[in-house]
């Protein structure tokens, strides 16, 4: 009888605790996603391939949305791992996973599908959506204009949705989505008359339309939208309510717009006829002369498609050029400069290079140690084009009307002043042609984009061996060989 009392005992105490052992881990909350994110070190995002986006060239990844998010892994002390999406529909179904992606950042806009789907952050970027047509042909003015022609856009895109509710009203209106293609290829297909029409956001427009010399907008098609990140549906606000936090500081210091200068400040400088003539160059004269540029880039530690942009905006990549005023050669040296870099022969294309990469890293080495990079590479091409001292006027002013002297964004917009006596009498180095050094610094930054795209590691020698299609240019080559600019 005791033996089985104390049995009873025994079981009773095993029972309750084990009953308080489950309740104890019934109370434990599981960890929250942010709360995960920063014990594994890793931020899982999932992006799109495509410019204005995210992709890889010869120095790694880059990319509006990645630099952005980039910040965003930064601020929480934790690596960045980006994944990419075949199509926005995969893009979302990645989002909802268990194992997959804690964020989304891909120029996403909201829609009553996609808010089923996903929960969206605020807002970051405005873009407007546009209806693309070719030029020389009939151009739609309005939705009406838009029936009975062949329409293209990404399939479970924002700008299928904007289509489909549009069929109510026009039922005549036609389209197709497809998930084969990203918006380069979108616009490609309108540039060499594949398709009729094509939606796309005025962001993606403007990164890519130099590229494609017969495309112009029909008309905007709507209000202005807001992009935004988007994480996966649930309760569970901790990542959501970070990134919102992250995206309002970005915004108030500036980070936001520093990145929408960097991609989006500079991409109409060209105009058509300049984007079909840098075309043309890129195949004719480049190759020639590419072997310069990469032996004294590594030289001198810079990029060579760098100097290449610099060599292509002082002389078209023409070697024997001398302009009214006396400089000479490639890369457009004074004798005085010359001489100073140890060029005998402004002419010899190789000497020349030479020279104008050793002085160009001159320029960029005496600059204050205040400014960091990319603005300290700005600064050096605007020296190189007006001089160092009337960049530190330039920054002078920026001081007095409390800009900051060491970012780019803020300096272009004092250097104009130079040209006007009530600024450049204040100035210690006096009058200058200050407009010149933006459009220079502009103009290079985009020939620098250029060649981004088409030295990609799987573009790499398509050029010299003219096989590179370029659009407008070369039509006869196979439309799958061009690059997605």
């Amino acid at each position: 009888m005791f033996a089985h009392t104390a049995l009873r005992q025994r079981c009773a105490k095993w029972l309750f605790a084990t009953g308080l052992f489950l309740l104890l881990g019934a109370c434990v909350e599981k960890p929250s996603t942010l709360e995960r994110v920063k014990e594994d070190g890793v931020l899982r995002v999932v992006t799109r391939n495509s410019p204005a986006t995210y992709f890889q060239d010869r120095n790694g990844e880059t990319g509006f949305e990645y630099e952005l998010v980039k910040h965003f892994a930064d601020d929480l002390g934790v690596k960045l791992e980006i994944e990419t999406a075949d199509n926005l529909d995969e893009l979302f179904d990645d989002l909802g996973k268990p194992s997959g992606p804690v964020l989304a950042a891909a120029g996403l806009v909201t829609s009553e599908r996609r808010k089923a789907q996903a929960r969206f952050s605020h807002p970051y970027l405005e873009v407007t959506p546009q209806v693309i047509y070719r030029n020389g042909r009939p151009r739609p003015t309005d939705a009406q204009g838009l029936v009975g022609k062949k329409i293209l856009v990404l399939k479970g895109s924002s700008h299928a949705d904007q289509l489909a509710e549009l069929k109510k009203q026009y039922p005549g209106l036609q389209y197709e989505e497809s998930d084969a293609v990203e918006v380069v290829d979108l616009l490609r297909m309108v540039d060499e008359g594949q398709i009729d029409l094509t939606l796309v956001d005025s962001n993606e427009l403007a990164m890519n339309q130099v590229y494609f010399p017969n495309v112009r907008v029909a008309f905007d098609l709507g209000d202005t939208r807001d992009q935004r990140w988007a994480v996966a549906p649930g309760e569970d606000n901790s990542l959501l309510n970070e990134v919102n936090a992250f995206l309002d500081k970005a915004q108030k210091n500036g980070t936001l717009q520093r990145l929408k200068d960097r991609y989006y400040g500079h991409v109409d400088v060209l105009g058509y006829v300049g984007a079909y003539t840098f075309a043309q160059h890129l195949q004719q004269r480049l190759p020639k002369y590419e072997k310069h540029f990469k032996s004294y880039a590594k030289v001198e530690q810079v990029d060579w498609r760098l100097l290449a942009a610099i060599g292509y905006q002082e002389s078209m990549w023409q070697p024997e050029v001398t302009s009214k005023t006396g400089v000479r050669g490639l890369m457009m040296l004074t004798q005085r400069t010359a001489q100073a870099m140890g060029v005998s022969n402004r002419l010899d294309p190789r000497q020349s290079i030479q020279g104008g990469a050793k002085y160009f890293m001159k320029i960029k080495a005496e600059l204050d140690d205040s400014i960091q990079e990319p603005d300290r590479t700005w600064f050096a091409l605007a020296a190189y084009n007006v001089g160092t001292g009337h960049l530190e006027d330039a920054r002078t002013l920026a001081k007095r009307e409390k800009l900051n002297p060491n970012k780019w964004l803020d300096v272009k917009k004092m250097l104009p002043r130079l040209a006007q006596k009530q600024w450049y009498r204040q100035t210690k180095y006096g009058y200058a042609r200050g407009g010149e050094p933006v459009h220079f610094v502009a103009n290079i930054r985009r020939y620098y984009d250029i060649l981004t795209w088409v030295t990609q590691p799987q573009l790499e020698g398509q050029v010299a061996e003219g096989n590179l299609h370029v659009p407008g240019v070369n039509k006869d080559k196979p439309a799958e060989q061009a690059p997605p600019m």
